[in-house]
């Protein structure tokens, strides 16, 4: 697996550009309007996700945000399909 790669300068054949799927800095940096609650939780839960949001470089307040918005937005689609 050591060996060296030998770069030349031969034609690369068919080449096809693809369009820009990344978002731009802009689209990265939208911030979605929030407002700030009051909220108990259980002990255990925000242990669990202190020790999750750690173990994934994140902060524990955005995974619980994401997921109260994962289970919104699928409430909303289960109650627009019946």
């Amino acid at each position: 697996m050591n060996a060296k790669i030998k770069y030349t300068d031969e034609p690369l054949g068919k080449v096809e550009v693809i369009a820009d799927m990344l978002p731009s800095p802009e689209e990265l940096a939208f911030k979605e309007d929030s407002i700030k609650v009051t909220i108990s939780l259980s002990k255990s839960s925000v242990d669990f996700f202190k020790r999750e949001a750690k173990k994934h470089d994140t902060k524990y307040q955005q995974m619980i945000r994401r997921l109260l918005d994962a289970y919104t937005r699928a409430q909303d689609r289960h109650m627009t399909n019946h």
